[in-house]
C-alpha cells in the first residue's frame, strides 16, 4: 500500500512540474518571520505570531472532557545596525505558561549571495519547521510528523552560511550546529517519540561533536518550490565529559551511549487557480542502535530506538472564493493524508512495535479572513497499525502573524 501511494505522489509531482514549466513569471518566494524582519527597512523591527486551539476526542462510546489552550504566543524583536548587520530574536509562550527563546541570531550580508549567520538558529528541515507561523498551513496543528520526526520546532546553536543564488533560482543554507542529545542521565532516545526529546533548545546545550545541516530550495518554476534537506552528525552524551583517555570502559560506555544520525528530507509546495498542493517526505537512517538500546536498558531505561524511521504526507486544497473576484477572504477545503513509521527497521534486538506505524487523515476547513489571520477546523484519523479503527479528534482554532 505505501509503495503505490509513493509511487502516485510521484506521479503526481511529475505532472504539477509539467504543467509548472508552461508558465513564464514566479511568484513563490515565501518568507517566514525572521526573513521578513531581515527585509525590514528600518532600525527596530517588531512582529509575532500566535495561535489558540480547542481539541475534543472524539472516542466511540466514552465521553471525554476536550482541551483549550493558547498554545503558543510568540514576539519577533530584530535591529538592524547597519543595511549589512542585522539581529533577530523569537521568544515564544507555550500553553500560557512555559518561556522559550527560539532563535536569537546575528546576520552579516557578505555580499548579494552571501549571509553569515551565527547564534540560535532553526535546523532547516522540511517546510514547518522553518514555515510554522498558524497562517502558512492548513489543519489546526502541525502535520503530526514534523513533530515526529522533522521535530518541530528544532533549533540549536550553530554558524554557517545562507543567501540566494538568483540567476539559478536557489535558495541555501549550509550550517554547523550543536547536536541532539542522546543520553544525560539515561537514554533520551526511543521508539515512540523517536529523536524529539534529544532537542537541546540553546538551552545550557553541550558538544561532544559537531552536527552539520542544509538545504537548498529551487523556485525556478512558477509557482513550485522544491526543498531538498539534510542533517548528518552523531548524537551528544554527558558520558563523555571529564573522561580520561585510558579509561576504557567508561570510553565503551560513552560510545554505546550515542547514535549516528543522518535525516534527509524531501518537499514541495505548488499552487495553481486556487488549487494548493503540498508534501513532504523524510527518511532518518541511525546506526550503533542495537549498543545504544542495550547499554540504555541496563541503566534503567527500556529503549527501543529503531534504525530507520520514514514518514511522508501528501496535501491538497481549494480556495472555493477563487471565482469571486469581490471576495478577498480565502475559504479552503483541504485534505492531508500522512504515514509515518518510527520502526520501520530495527536492530536484532529490537521487535517492532505496530503502535509506532501510524495512518493519519486530516480534512477540514482553513478560512483567511486575510494573509495574516486565519480560523481553522479540522478532523483527525488516527489509525496505528495495532488497532483495526480510527480514532477522531476534532479541532478549531484561530492563528495570526503580524
Amino acid at each position: 500500500m505505501n509503495k503505490k501511494i509513493i509511487v502516485f505522489a510521484t506521479i503526481v509531482l511529475n505532472s504539477i512540474i509539467t504543467m509548472a514549466q508552461n508558465t513564464d513569471t514566479l511568484n513563490n518566494q515565501y518568507q517566514n518571520s525572521a526573513e521578513m524582519m531581515l527585509n525590514y527597512n528600518g532600525k527596530l523591527g517588531i512582529g509575532g505570531y500566535g495561535e489558540v486551539h480547542y481539541n475534543q476526542p472524539m472516542t466511540k462510546n466514552i465521553k471525554e472532557s476536550g482541551t483549550m489552550d493558547v498554545h503558543r504566543l510568540v514576539m519577533f524583536l530584530g535591529y538592524n545596525f547597519t543595511k549589512k548587520t542585522q539581529f533577530v530574536s523569537e521568544i515564544e509562550f507555550e500553553y500560557a505558561k512555559e518561556l522559550w527563546v527560539e532563535q536569537v541570531f546575528l546576520q552579516h550580508k557578505i555580499n548579494k549571495f552571501i549571509n553569515f549567520r551565527a547564534g540560535l538558529m532553526l535546523v532547516p528541515m522540511g517546510i514547518i519547521n522553518e514555515f510554522h507561523e498558524p497562517t502558512s498551513f492548513n489543519g489546526v496543528e502541525r502535520p503530526v510528523i514534523d513533530n515526529r520526526l522533522s521535530l518541530s520546532t528544532w533549533r540549536e546553536i550553530g554558524l554557517g552560511f545562507s543567501g540566494n543564488i538568483f540567476p539559478a533560482s536557489l535558495k541555501y543554507q549550509l550550517y554547523v550546529m550543536n547536536g541532539l542529545s542522546s543520553y544525560d542521565t539515561k537514554g533520551i532516545f526511543n521508539g515512540s517519540s523517536g529523536l524529539r526529546e534529544g532537542r537541546q533548545k540553546g538551552s545550557k546545550a553541550y558538544i561532544n561533536s559537531p552536527s552539520y545541516t542544509g538545504k537548498i530550495e529551487y523556485y525556478g518554476i512558477k509557482n513550485l518550490n522544491i526543498g531538498l534537506s539534510a542533517y548528518f552528525g552523531a548524537s551528544q552524551s554527558k558520558l563523555y565529559s571529564k573522561l580520561h583517555n585510558d579509561s576504557t570502559n567508561l570510553k565503551i560506555n560513552a560510545d554505546s551511549s550515542v547514535v549516528d544520525i543522518r535525516m534527509l528530507g524531501l518537499d514541495t509546495r505548488y499552487h495553481i487557480n486556487g488549487f494548493e498542493f503540498r508534501g513532504q517526505f523524510y527518511y532518518t537512517f541511525l546506526t550503533n542502535t542495537e549498543q545504544y538500546n542495550k547499554f540504555s536498558r541496563i541503566s534503567g531505561k527500556n529503549n527501543d530506538l529503531g534504525n530507520v524511521m520514514l514518514g511522508y504526507y501528501l496535501e491538497v486544497g481549494y480556495n472555493v472564493f477563487k471565482t469571486f473576484n469581490s471576495i478577498k477572504e480565502e475559504l479552503v477545503p483541504f485534505v492531508r493524508y500522512e504515514y509515518y513509521n518510527t520502526h520501520q527497521s530495527v536492530d536484532n534486538n529490537t521487535t517492532k512495535n505496530p503502535s509506532y506505524k501510524n495512518t493519519i487523515i486530516t480534512t477540514g476547513l482553513s478560512y483567511r479572513l486575510n494573509k495574516n489571520a486565519v480560523i481553522k477546523a479540522d478532523v483527525q484519523f488516527v489509525k496505528p497499525d495495532s488497532v483495526n479503527e480510527f480514532t477522531k479528534i476534532f479541532n478549531v482554532g484561530i492563528g495570526f502573524m503580524f
